[in-house]
């Protein structure tokens, strides 16, 4: 009973600290949607040109394949709180996929405009409105940072599905996959907001 209790006092320790990370990382993309804001109302004519280089079909599919990681994350872990690790395994490999998938949409977007030139610091893009060369300077930043972040999710995913299939996650010990689940989410979520502020505003 005591190891239980003190496993159990960990788990709560653990969640208290990884919802003190999410607020930082709240602060972090807070400001640059502020930043963005604010640009965004002093050129929006410039916004509105540089939203046209968007490819909302791209964007529409890997805002689905996001959502759909959320969801084989949330069922990764209540697969293990009903004691299927097999399950849950197969489940986190699947969400590692997903990440995985957005990713490389994700550069593949990059190169399309890499190649037209629309990058920071390109002859093509110092030639264009200021606004437009903020544009993508915000465009880069926040979605580059977005993409470390789920990679970051991928890299420890990997080791949540590593600890699940030699038992060291369990029902009574799933503290450390709850955890990765809420900072999945996270990330999910910061992309339901740069996906209509990137995307949606032609």
């Amino acid at each position: 009973m005591a190891v239980r209790a003190e496993a159990g006092q960990k788990a709560v320790t653990a969640r208290y600290g990884m919802w003190f990370f999410l607020y930082t990382e709240f602060i972090l993309f807070g400001m640059l949607f502020l930043l963005y804001s604010v640009f965004r109302y002093r050129f929006p004519a410039d916004f509105h040109a540089g939203a046209m280089e968007e490819n909302i079909l791209t964007g529409s599919v890997n805002t689905a394949v996001l959502l759909t990681s959320s969801l084989t994350m949330a069922l990764a872990i209540s697969a293990v709180k009903k004691g299927n690790n097999r399950l849950s395994a197969g489940l986190q490999l699947l969400t590692m996929a997903l990440g995985i998938g957005f990713l490389c949409i994700k550069a593949y977007e990059w190169y399309v405009k890499i190649v037209k030139g629309l990058y920071p610091g390109s002859p093509v893009l110092l030639k264009m409105h200021p606004g437009e060369i903020i544009y993508f300077g915000l465009y880069y930043t926040m979605t580059g940072l977005h993409g470390l972040h789920l990679f970051a999710g991928v890299a420890v995913t990997a080791y949540m599905f590593y600890f699940t299939i030699k038992g060291r996650i369990s029902a009574d010990n799933c503290a450390r996959l709850e955890n990765t689940g809420l900072y999945w989410h996270f990330v999910d979520m910061v992309w339901m907001f740069l996906f209509p502020l990137f995307y949606l505003i032609t």
